[in-house]
């Protein structure tokens, strides 16, 4: 493990692989017990907001074009990205994450530059077209283990773009170690909130238990290595402008995480 990256008790965005997009009812379970889960996970809010910036400065900020947010959750990305002044439209399948999303927006103050909605990132409710789009805290992850499905997501996401718009996302691939020192342990992430990650490395699969004192779920990801996502990506339709190791920019070397910023041309 790098020595300027989490450690397996310490909560952070490490080995947790908390993200925003499964099935309605398994984040409707926990939507009161995320932003407690997930308080310390802050290394990718200045990247995606910096996106936002930039996106919003191509397309011109008073033309009011939006970002699309995929798997928007509880806002903890969107609401910074409001705070900016850049309008977001959220997409995400729990009702639940939703509604804790509104009341931080409300809370922050920019609940009029957040337009929420239900939906699946395969399909997003959304018919505008717009500068960025972003799928942050390795949201692709809760993709079926199907290329073909992994496909028509970034499609998806591509459809959503204007010429020359971005799509900017993360995703993960664990290391040996990482697997090893996590394997069906329960880790007290939090006060009072644990999780057990279960990993299968045939199958590429993360089966994660969530447990708090009044709300539990189980989630399962499925990671695959960064050449593929490359493939993918091209298939989509893309053109990858960027992939890096981490959100400080540093050039992807083969490690866990890969940040991604692909172009529609």
């Amino acid at each position: 493990m790098r020595d300027d990256r989490p450690t397996a008790g310490d909560g952070r965005l490490e080995r947790s692989a908390r993200t925003t997009e499964a099935s309605a009812s398994e984040y409707d379970r926990i939507a009161g017990l995320y932003d407690p889960w997930s308080r310390s996970v802050v290394e990718d809010v200045a990247f995606y907001v910096a996106e936002a910036r930039k996106a919003a400065g191509r397309a011109g900020i008073d033309s009011g074009t939006p970002v699309v947010e995929l798997g928007v959750g509880t806002g903890r990305i969107a609401v910074p990205v409001a705070a900016a002044g850049i309008p977001v439209i959220g997409v995400d399948r729990s009702q639940g994450m939703l509604d804790v999303c509104r009341a931080r927006a409300e809370a922050a103050g920019v609940a009029d530059l957040l337009d929420l909605r239900a939906g699946d990132f395969r399909d997003p409710p959304v018919g505008e077209r717009v500068a960025l789009v972003i799928c942050p805290f390795r949201a692709y992850l809760h993709l079926p283990d199907d290329d073909g499905a992994r496909v028509a997501a970034l499609a998806a996401a591509r459809d959503l773009l204007v010429s020359g718009g971005r799509l900017a996302f993360d995703v993960f691939s664990p290391s040996p170690d990482d697997i090893e020192e996590t394997h069906a342990r329960w880790i007290e992430r939090e006060p009072g909130i644990w999780e057990r990650a279960t990993w299968d490395e045939a199958a590429r699969r993360l089966t994660l238990d969530v447990r708090g004192p009044d709300a539990e779920t189980t989630l399962d990801l499925t990671w695959i290595p960064a050449e593929q996502w490359r493939a993918l990506l091209a298939r989509a339709g893309f053109e990858i402008e960027a992939c890096y190791g981490w959100f400080d920019r540093r050039p992807y070397a083969g490690g866990e995480d890969s940040v991604w910023i692909a172009r529609r041309p």
